[in-house]
């Protein structure tokens, strides 16, 4: 009995020790396949693509922040993006102009350059350009809304980047931001807000055994911290694409005038934006009557965050970082939407 007894108190114990994301993950699973049998294999076989179509980034980006921590390389990453903040923080919104990541793919990205100790302002406009355009996604954008809208949405994506880059370096400047990653991500957020001191490089780290062994653990953890999340944020992304009508943004935001660009930003930042569907999705809905200002609000709204990428940032960045980028996205989204609107017409 006493051996029963104490068994039974260790329960309540073990279950406060179960990670929150992976049971969230598993619990969140369960439900779909209790609630919506029918959705449960869409789910996974969404979750799977995208896992495809991401991790293979998130493998990239975790295991050179291992190089560079155990070789000693991230001192010159971060040397790299030190020099004139201006310059350094043009040169990533046009980088990010270029790159073809999405909202969530970008994270791993950005977690990477941020435990390498690069500045919060050159990683802050990359990390909101470059979900906005690429190459490909300009022809695209070209052939489905028109060359001028193309061109519009690539001038907004450097102009977002410029915005959230420039508030970034402003917000490190005076101290309101700190600290940039929570602890146990990365190097624990603070080589992002400064230079670290010199040190040799050593390019053939594997050669020392306590060199492999930073490398190994780094990689370890942050691949199974940032592997989780971006699990949730996919499994969370298909329930959206699942039950949210694609509609939703003729509802809520029809019509002229400045109102229908707020609420088709409102809406589009939490939505989840394949960034390709988007685009036949967005030009049925201007042939329905949405006007081009929200209609260049959703899609920049949508394609910088949505509620999953939100979820991801919210789990490796500290509040206030996390705040400053929902915030640059909605005014950059706005100011967006009004300017081409007033453009437009």
């Amino acid at each position: 009995m006493k051996i029963l007894s104490l068994n039974s108190m260790k329960w309540p114990t073990r279950l406060t020790q179960l990670d929150r994301t992976w049971t969230a993950i598993a619990v969140t699973l369960l439900g779909i396949a209790v609630l919506d049998f029918a959705q449960f294999p869409r789910t996974l076989h969404f979750v799977a693509a995208a896992a495809s179509n991401t991790f293979g980034f998130l493998l990239l980006s975790v295991a050179l922040t291992a190089y560079a921590k155990a070789s000693g390389v991230d001192n010159l990453i971060s040397r790299a993006f030190s020099g004139p903040p201006l310059l350094a923080v043009a040169s990533a919104a046009f980088m990010g102009a270029l790159s073809p990541f999405c909202s969530c793919g970008v994270i791993p990205i950005i977690v990477a350059l941020l435990s390498m100790g690069v500045p919060l302002a050159p990683v802050m406009a990359f990390w909101l350009a470059s979900p906005l355009m690429d190459p490909s996604m300009f022809v695209m954008t070209s052939a489905t809304l028109g060359l001028d809208f193309a061109i519009a949405k690539t001038v907004v994506a450097v102009s977002i980047g410029l915005l959230g880059g420039l508030g970034a370096w402003m917000l490190t400047r005076y101290g309101l931001i700190s600290e940039v990653l929570k602890p146990g991500v990365g190097n624990g957020g603070c080589a992002a807000t400064r230079i670290r001191r010199p040190q040799a490089v050593v390019w053939k780290f594997w050669q020392e055994p306590a060199r492999v062994d930073s490398a190994l653990e780094s990689f370890k953890t942050n691949a199974l911290f940032l592997a989780k999340w971006l699990l949730l944020a996919f499994v969370l992304e298909s329930l959206m694409v699942a039950y949210l009508p694609n509609d939703l943004i003729a509802q809520v935001a029809g019509g002229p005038g400045a109102l229908p660009v707020l609420l088709a930003t409102l809406v589009g930042i939490p939505s989840y934006l394949n960034r390709y569907a988007a685009l036949p999705l967005v030009s049925g809905l201007m042939s329905q009557g949405l006007s081009p200002g929200a209609s260049m609000a959703f899609l920049v709204a949508g394609g910088v965050t949505s509620l999953p990428a939100a979820l991801a940032v919210w789990a490796v960045a500290r509040g206030r970082v996390f705040a400053a980028y929902l915030s640059f996205a909605f005014v950059g989204a706005l100011a967006s939407g009004i300017a081409f609107g007033v453009w437009s017409q």
